[in-house]
C-alpha cells in the first residue's frame, strides 16, 4: 500500500487545470448501457472508480476504447447479465447499473454497492422509483434482483433529495412507455449533464436542475459524443487549498457558478477571489476570519467540501461551526485533524472549530474528501513531514493529485507503506 508525504509550509502558487466531474463520469458512463450504438465521452478524469466501472462494462460485453481522455463504448454486444460480487462491490456508484440495464433490458441483479463508508446511505428511494415504474424489486443474499415485464411512466415524488435516485430513476425513465414525473428531484449540475447526455441521445427530458423532471420514454436511444462538465468538487478542494498555505492558484478549466457557495464563504473568510469565464483565481491572505457553514444541497455548500473545509478553518482566527445538514456523520476526518493539533470538538451534526496551529503526523484517510482534508491540513505545517495513509480513498477522486501539487510549488510525493 502506498502512503502520502506532505513536506509543508509552502504557499501553492501557479495554474492548475480540473478534469471532468467524478459525480458526473460514474453516471454517464452506465448511461451509454440504454443506447443502442456507440457511445463516446470526453474530459473523463483518469481515476480509480472509472477504471472499475470500465470493467464493468466490459464484463457486461461491452467494448471499451481509450484515447486520451476519451472514452468510446461500443455497446452492440452488450448483455443482460447478474453481477452480485465482485466490481460492484469497490464502487459506490454501481447502483446506476440497476436503472441503466432495468431500462435496456427490463431486469437487473446488482450486489449492494461499496465506496466510501462514512455514513450508511440507503437507496431506498431507488427502489421506490424502480416500483413506481412497474418493476418487482427483491432482496436475495445482498443482491437486489430487479425486474419489470414493461417499464410505464409514473409521477414520482422522492421523500428525500437524492443525486443517486434522480439519475437512476432519469436512466430508467428514458426507455419506458409514456411520461415518468419526478418531484423533489435533486438539482446537482451532475444532474444536468446526465440529462444533457440522455437527450443527446434521443430522450426526452426536461425541467433538469429544477425539482421537476418531465421524462417521456423512448423505445430506442442511440449513440452520441458528449464532453463531461468540470469537476466542481475537485476546483473546490485546489480553492480551498490555495486559501490554507496562503498562496496564489488560478483554478482553470471551470463553471464559476458551479462555486458560489465555496466563493462565497471564502470570500467571508476573507480570500481575494477574481473570477473570469472559465477560470477562477485564488490570492490567500495572512489572517483569516472565523465562519459559520452549513453543508447542504445544491445549490448549497456541497458536502463533499465539508472535510476540505473543516483544514481550512483551523487557519482561522476565532472559533468556526461547520455543519452537515446532508451526512450527520460525515466526521470521521475529525480524529485525524487532532492528532495533528486541531482544536475540534463534535456536537451532534456540527463541528466546533478553533483556530490553531497544526503540527506533521501520521494519518489515516477513512473515506475519499477526508483524504483531501488530510491533504490541505499537511500542506499548511511550516515543519516536518506529514504521512496520509489510506491513498486508495484519495485516488477515487483526485486524478494527478501529486503531479497538480508538485506543479504548484508543494512538496508532495508517494512512497510505498
Amino acid at each position: 500500500m502506498e502512503k502520502l508525504m506532505i513536506a509543508g509550509g509552502r504557499p501553492l502558487r501557479g495554474t492548475v487545470q480540473i478534469s471532468g466531474a467524478k459525480n458526473s463520469a460514474i453516471a454517464l458512463i452506465p448511461a451509454a448501457i440504454l443506447s443502442e450504438t456507440a457511445v463516446t465521452l470526453d474530459n473523463l478524469p483518469a481515476l480509480s472508480d472509472v477504471a472499475i466501472y470500465t470493467e464493468l462494462l466490459e464484463e457486461l460485453g461491452s467494448t471499451v476504447e481509450w484515447s486520451g481522455d476519451r472514452m468510446s463504448i461500443d455497446v452492440s454486444g452488450l448483455r443482460s447479465k447478474p453481477m452480485p460480487n465482485g466490481n460492484v462491490k469497490k464502487l459506490r456508484a454501481s447502483y446506476y447499473l440497476m436503472g441503466a440495464l432495468l431500462g435496456r433490458f427490463g431486469e437487473a441483479t446488482i450486489g449492494m454497492p461499496g465506496g466510501c463508508n462514512f455514513e450508511p446511505r440507503p437507496i431506498d428511494q431507488h427502489i421506490k422509483g424502480f416500483e413506481a415504474l412497474g418493476a418487482q424489486v427483491t432482496n436475495e443474499n445482498g443482491a437486489l434482483h430487479i425486474k419489470a415485464k414493461e417499464l410505464r411512466g409514473a409521477k414520482i415524488y422522492l421523500d428525500v433529495v437524492s443525486v443517486g435516485a434522480t439519475i437512476n430513476i432519469m436512466l430508467a425513465a428514458s426507455r419506458a412507455k409514456g411520461v415518468t414525473i419526478i418531484e423533489n428531484a435533486a438539482k446537482e449540475p451532475e444532474i444536468i449533464d446526465v440529462a444533457t447526455l440522455l437527450n443527446s441521445m434521443g430522450a426526452r427530458i426536461k425541467g433538469a436542475g429544477t425539482e421537476t423532471i418531465r421524462i417521456e420514454g423512448m423505445d430506442a436511444l442511440h449513440g452520441c459524443r458528449h464532453s463531461i462538465i468540470p469537476d466542481r468538487i475537485q476546483a473546490g478542494t485546489y480553492m480551498i487549498a490555495a486559501a490554507a498555505t496562503r498562496g496564489d492558484v488560478v483554478v482553470d478549466n471551470v463553471i464559476p457558478k458551479h462555486l458560489e457557495a465555496v466563493t462565497a464563504k471564502l470570500q467571508e473568510m476573507g480570500v481575494h477571489i477574481y473570477e473570469m469565464d472559465e477560470s477562477i483565481r485564488v490570492v490567500g491572505q495572512p489572517e483569516y476570519e472565523s465562519v459559520d457553514v452549513k453543508a447542504l444541497v445544491y445549490p448549497g455548500f456541497a458536502t463533499d467540501l465539508q472535510s476540505p473545509m473543516s483544514s481550512l478553518l483551523t487557519q482561522a482566527k476565532g472559533v468556526s461551526i461547520l455543519s452537515d445538514f446532508v451526512y450527520s456523520n460525515r466526521f470521521k476526518h475529525v480524529p485525524e485533524l487532532t492528532r495533528m493539533g486541531a482544536n475540534i470538538r463534535l456536537e451532534s451534526r456540527s463541528a466546533i472549530i478553533e483556530g490553531s496551529k497544526l503540527s506533521a503526523a501520521k494519518v489515516k484517510a477513512t473515506d475519499l474528501r477526508a483524504g483531501a482534508s488530510l491533504v490541505i491540513a499537511g500542506l499548511t505545517v511550516e515543519e516536518g513531514v506529514t504521512e496520509v495513509t489510506g491513498v486508495e480513498y484519495i485516488d477515487r477522486g483526485y486524478d494527478n493529485l501529486v503531479t497538480n501539487l508538485s506543479n504548484l510549488g508543494a512538496e508532495v510525493w508517494r512512497e510505498n507503506d
